[in-house]
């Protein structure tokens, strides 16, 4: 782990080789699981603000179980987070064709129904950020279904902070990504020469 301004970030972002293979795991990170993706309040209510228009992007389990839950719920920690269908997949999922699962909510801005993005714990995923009273720890995430995504990333040899540069990006700040960039360089250069 290492301090970047507020942020503590493991070494793992840069060791870490990863590039997602969605058509291997058929995006099992939103149907796996027994928990939502972790929601942050203005997320909440732009959800709430536009439900309407990200509706027709949604299954009928899904719009049921909005209906039902509402677009958050919190767990035993008291965090925020998408509902489930059954406690299973999220309620913003749909599916193609093909049977891949992907996000209502990014179709439904895809198609330009909505402004809305992804929730970002979603589009930073496999890393998980996890905000403390000072600090903000940003870590790599190690789930057996993303083994298609390492497996992918080893072969075009694509470390994790790169495949998740424009959530990075997103969540921190340009900034803040160059200063992660130039300190992966320093990590990966200093690698080199043990």
């Amino acid at each position: 782990m290492f301090q970047l301004g507020n942020t503590l970030v493991s070494e793992q972002l840069f060791e870490q080789k990863f590039s997602c293979d969605v058509q291997a795991c058929k995006g099992a990170c939103c149907v796996e699981g027994e928990a939502g993706a972790p929601l942050e309040m203005e997320e909440i209510k732009a959800l709430k603000a536009h439900l309407e228009e990200i509706k027709p992007f949604l299954t009928q389990p899904g719009i049921e179980a909005l209906s039902e839950q509402g677009v958050a719920t919190q767990n035993a920690f008291k965090e925020w987070e998408t509902p489930l269908i059954d406690g299973k997949a999220c309620a913003f999922i749909n599916y193609t064709k093909a049977g891949v699962a992907q996000c209502g909510i990014e179709q439904a801005n895809r198609a330009q129904a909505t402004n809305v993005k992804k929730p970002i714990s979603c589009h930073l995923y496999p890393v998980r950020v996890k905000h403390y009273s000072t600090l903000v720890a940003v870590n790599y995430h190690e789930w057996s279904i993303c083994a298609p995504g390492c497996a992918l990333g080893e072969t075009t040899k694509r470390p994790l902070y790169l495949f998740v540069q424009k959530a990075l990006v997103r969540k921190f700040g340009q900034a803040w990504f160059d200063s992660l960039h130039a300190a992966a360089q320093e990590f990966f250069a200093k690698k080199n020469c043990e």
